[in-house]
């Protein structure tokens, strides 16, 4: 009797190699992704802020939210779909994780062709609505007019990127992130500064880098280095697949649609309360929240496809060995973020601009918007478990907590009696409340997981 052959990919590993060892596999080129692709929205609005002004600044800010959440499209259905290829690969049900890859395409180029087209016809609406008023407003049109164009990409991009790393392939899933962002700086030199093409200079330079992203990815799965090349079947929709995905995939895209939400309430809050620059510098804390916490997000993506695959393979010390080892690693790196943006606010906010007032504005409002990060890994981390265990309800609830049930209420709420200063200690008070109530949540449902196995 013969051998069974060894599988091709790398996703056995997610089940055998020690946690610590695997997690800072998964986490470390997770987070030099993270950190790329954050580094690259951070100098894109370095550039911006020098090389055409600060009301750019603003303009692209406004735009986030609209390609925030078609984006956030692709990602939801990569997640969403993500979980379910890492508990049927632990499974070893490779027939289901193909079929689930095939409908995860199919799906995301039918949804985001159709926002894209939604979101061009009612572009003169939507600009003006989330903020896009004054001066901004015709700097923001451009920029969203164009960049539109790519966010299709940039959907598939993020969709295979969570694909890639179900996989256990994180350095390929690296790759994917770092070539649409040192595209996008190289771009964004050569059409904004030496070109001297302003707004649509850099709304280019973003679309471009998408579709460099985009080459990668598909070059990756039709060359032999994934198991799940799919045949013409697996494109063909099957609702209990749909339904799964459906579930798991709203959980983040709910998580995104907040997070515009949010943005749109905050541009109009803060342009009402203190006009372009209070929406300035939002827009350079809101860059900072993307770049400072690269390492704790990278940590969270590196839990995810190991929670999953372990869970799928009913190794139920190594799920509570993955939860408690990834919370203290990204607890800890939460300390230093926390401790490295206290003392260099004013220095951080002068890279953007050289407005004084935004500069002080920001430097204050950075020290109380960031304060409790040591502790939101905690929250991350717990709302990520539900999600790579396929519990679509807590881990829709959960995700929704910090910005949804606590953030959004307090913007409204304090502003009307703290003025700006409402806005920034909303932040502290949603990371608190919230990894309270996720901390409880986490620790019930592993006192529920079965005795350990081999």
């Amino acid at each position: 009797m013969k051998t069974a052959p060894l599988p091709k990919n790398k996703s056995i590993a997610l089940g055998i190699e020690p946690i610590s060892k695997l997690l800072i596999k998964q986490a470390v080129p997770a987070s030099i992704g993270i950190l790329v692709m954050s580094l690259n929205i951070l100098i894109d609005t370095i550039f911006v802020g020098n090389w055409i002004g600060s009301i750019a600044i603003a303009a692209i800010n406004v735009v986030l939210p609209v390609s925030f959440f078609i984006a956030a499209l692709g990602m939801a259905i990569g997640i969403g779909g993500s979980s379910i290829i890492s508990r049927a690969l632990g499974a070893d049900n490779h027939e289901k994780a193909k079929t689930t890859f095939g409908n995860m395409l199919s799906l995301t180029i039918l949804i985001t062709t159709v926002m894209v087209g939604l979101g061009l016809i009612f572009i003169n609406d939507l600009v003006p609505a989330f903020g896009g008023k004054g001066e901004i407003f015709e700097p923001a049109k451009i920029y969203y007019r164009i960049v539109l164009y790519g966010i299709p990409m940039l959907a598939l991009c993020m969709m295979g990127n969570n694909v890639i790393r179900a996989e256990g392939a994180p350095k390929h899933a690296m790759i994917a992130m770092l070539i649409p962002s040192i595209g996008n700086l190289l771009l964004d030199y050569i059409l904004i500064n030496r070109l001297d093409m302003g707004m649509e200079g850099a709304a280019w330079a973003t679309t471009i880098s998408y579709g460099l992203c985009l080459a990668y990815v598909a070059w990756f799965f039709l060359s032999g280095k994934s198991e799940l090349l799919c045949s013409w079947r697996h494109f063909i929709f099957k609702w209990i697949i749909l339904s799964e995905i459906g579930a798991l995939g709203f959980v983040t895209l709910a998580r995104q649609a907040t997070t515009s939400l949010l943005y749109l309430i905050l541009n109009n809050v803060l342009f009402e309360l203190g006009g372009e620059s209070s929406v300035s510098v939002f827009g350079i804390i809101g860059r900072m929240m993307m770049f400072a916490l690269f390492p704790v997000l990278g940590i969270t993506q590196g839990f995810l496809p190991i929670a999953g695959y372990n869970y799928g393979a009913e190794k139920w010390s190594r799920v509570r060995e993955v939860i408690f080892t990834s919370i203290k690693y990204a607890c800890g790196l939460g300390i230093v973020i926390f401790l490295a943006l206290f003392f260099f606010t004013r220095e951080i906010a002068s890279v953007f601009t050289k407005d004084i007032q935004v500069i002080e504005d920001t430097s204050f409002a950075l020290k109380l918007v960031f304060i409790a990060v040591p502790i939101i890994a905690i929250q991350l981390i717990g709302s990520a478990y539900y999600q790579a265990i396929g519990k679509a309800i807590p881990a829709l609830l959960l995700t929704l907590l910090r910005t949804g049930f606590i953030l959004l209420p307090l913007v409204l709420i304090l502003p009307r009696f703290y003025g700006e200063l409402g806005v920034w200690i909303s932040f502290p008070i949603a990371d608190v409340v919230s990894t309270i109530i996720t901390a409880y949540y986490l620790w019930m449902a592993m006192k529920k997981l079965k005795p350990a196995t081999v």
